[in-house]
C-alpha cells in the first residue's frame, strides 16, 4: 500500500497537549513541512518566548532557544549574527509579539535581520489567562475586557502584517489562516515561500497566521474555527502585503 500522508521529518513523534480545536498543531505541521522542503532541519534554530508558543522544543526535532517574554526577535538576532549559516526562526503569539515584544519585532524587522517570524494571532493571551491582547477585536470579551474591547479606550486591533510591510528592512510579509482546507493549502505555500527568503539570504520575512483559541474564547472547537472565518478574516484580511523580488 502506498503511503500518501505522513508526519514531516522535522516534527517529533509525540502526542499533542494543546487544547481541542487549537490550531497550533496545524501550524506546527506547516512550519515543519517548510523545513523539510528546504532541507534545513539539521541547521535550524528555533526561538520561542512565553506563551503557548513556548512548547516549540517539545514538538520540533531541532535546536530551540527560550527567550524572555516578547524578546524572541532580539534573541534570534543574536543567534543569527553569531551563527549566520544556521536557519533561524521565531514562533510567537500575539500577546508576546504585539504587546510586550512590540519594540523587539519592529526593530529587528526594520534592521532587516535575516530571520523568519511565524506570528500566531488568536486575538487573546492564550496561556496566561485569556487577557485582552493588541489584536483583540472590538467588542470581544476577555478576562480583562469583560464588557468587550472598547475602541474609544483601548484603540483598534493592530494589524501586524500590514505594519511589518511598511518597514524598509522587511522583504516578505503576509497573513494566512488555517480554518479551512483551502486556507491551509494557501498557508502552506506562504510559509514555504517565507522560509525560502531566508534560505536565499534575502532578509526579514514575516508570516501572521490567524488561529483559534476555543478555551479562552469560551467556545467549542467547531464554533471557534468558524469564528476565524466569520469575525477575524473580515478585519485581518488575508494576503501577501510585501514581497520583494530578487
Amino acid at each position: 500500500m502506498q503511503q500518501v500522508f505522513k508526519r514531516p521529518q522535522s516534527l517529533k513523534d509525540v502526542q499533542t497537549h494543546f487544547c481541542p480545536g487549537c490550531h497550533h498543531g496545524t501550524i506546527h505541521r506547516l512550519v515543519a513541512d517548510a523545513m523539510d522542503l528546504h532541507g534545513v532541519q539539521e541547521r535550524t534554530i528555533g526561538v520561542a518566548s512565553v506563551g503557548c508558543s513556548v512548547f516549540l522544543y517539545g514538538y520540533f526535532d531541532i535546536d530551540v532557544v527560550e527567550a524572555p517574554h516578547g524578546r524572541a526577535p532580539a534573541v534570534a538576532t543574536g543567534v543569527k549574527r553569531a551563527k549566520p549559516d544556521n536557519f533561524v526562526f521565531t514562533y510567537q503569539g500575539d500577546g508576546d509579539l504585539a504587546a510586550i515584544g512590540t519594540a523587539e519585532i519592529i526593530h529587528a524587522a526594520n534592521r532587516g535581520e535575516d530571520i523568519t517570524v511565524i506570528f500566531v494571532n488568536n486575538t487573546t493571551y492564550g496561556m496566561t489567562g485569556g487577557q485582552m491582547a493588541p489584536t483583540t477585536l472590538v467588542g470581544q470579551k476577555t478576562s480583562t475586557s469583560p464588557y468587550g474591547r472598547d475602541k474609544s479606550k483601548d484603540g483598534s486591533p493592530i494589524r501586524m502584517a500590514e505594519l511589518m510591510a511598511q518597514l524598509g528592512g522587511v522583504a516578505y510579509s503576509a497573513r494566512v489562516a488555517v480554518d479551512s482546507p483551502k486556507h491551509v493549502l494557501e498557508a502552506k505555500k506562504v510559509i514555504r515561500e517565507a522560509f525560502g527568503y531566508q534560505v536565499q539570504g534575502r532578509g526579514f520575512s514575516f508570516v501572521e497566521v490567524l488561529s483559534a483559541c476555543p478555551t479562552n474564547w469560551g467556545m467549542n472547537p467547531l464554533k471557534a474555527n468558524a469564528r476565524v472565518g466569520e469575525e477575524m478574516i473580515p478585519y485581518f484580511q488575508l494576503g501577501v502585503f510585501k514581497k520583494e523580488e530578487a
